[in-house]
């Protein structure tokens, strides 16, 4: 589990050790990590494991999936939720804000992928979970974020795609707004109080309310369970009403 020290990934990776997994939390800080690792551990009885690790490092990733698998197992659920904003308009953007949203986003995914692979692939048994938003269909001031979500949802078909033969199945969730750090740097971004922004974005969404990681564990941990296994290269979009 990937991006998983805080806010949606912290939650997945809870419900997944609720529902019996052993659980890697990955993220960049190992402290920050293995402090999540630990109270998931206290609140469910489960296993877990911290590992500190940059996803858009080719290296990295191999040493993370390694120490995954010699204390773990090899692992045959993989989330992939990292990711970061550098929110700008299109002309003031710049190369470095760019690449670092796609290297944490698709290049960490397609290393995740590949290197877990393998272990589902000698399991004949495999989930993959990509973590895609609402902000595919286009966002203003999140040309990079936009782009590099609605990759993932090709990323996601692809792998489908190649590893179904395999027992694997990949699919990706959509979140729209839920209630984040990442959405409340949004606020800051926008100059709007954390606490207007949500209420002026309830009032959008047809269940009327914002969402909270919660609510994209559950489908997490639908998408990860053998009842799924008929069930890929989907996008589900978890925003409280339809998306186009």
């Amino acid at each position: 589990m990937t991006g998983a020290a805080r806010g949606i990934g912290a939650a997945v990776a809870k419900r997944l050790s609720e529902d019996g997994h052993n659980v890697a939390v990955i993220d960049l800080a190992e402290d920050a990590s293995q402090e999540t690792a630990d109270a998931i551990a206290a609140a469910t009885g489960g296993k877990t494991l911290g590992v500190g690790a940059d996803v858009s490092n080719e290296d990295a990733v191999k040493g993370a999936v390694e120490k995954v698998a010699a204390e773990l197992g090899g692992p045959t659920i993989l989330i992939n939720n990292a990711g970061i904003i550098r929110d700008n308009m299109l002309f003031k953007m710049s190369v470095d804000d760019w690449d670092a949203v796609m290297g944490v986003h698709l290049r960490g995914a397609f290393l995740m992928a590949r290197t877990c692979q393998a272990h589902m692939v000698e399991a004949k048994w495999g989930r993959i979970v990509n973590l895609s938003s609402t902000s595919a269909l286009g966002n203003r001031g999140q040309a990079n974020y936009s782009a590099a979500k609605a990759g993932m949802q090709g990323f996601t078909k692809t792998l489908a795609i190649e590893l179904g033969k395999f027992g694997v199945t990949a699919n990706a969730i959509a979140p729209g707004f839920i209630q984040t750090d990442m959405t409340a740097a949004t606020a800051a971004r926008m100059k709007v109080p954390f606490d207007d922004f949500i209420k002026f974005s309830a009032e959008q969404i047809p269940v009327q309310r914002v969402g909270q990681p919660e609510d994209i564990a559950h489908l997490a941990s639908f998408f990860a369970s053998e009842g799924a296994g008929f069930i890929s290269g989907q996008v589900v979009y978890a925003a409280g009403g339809p998306k186009d």
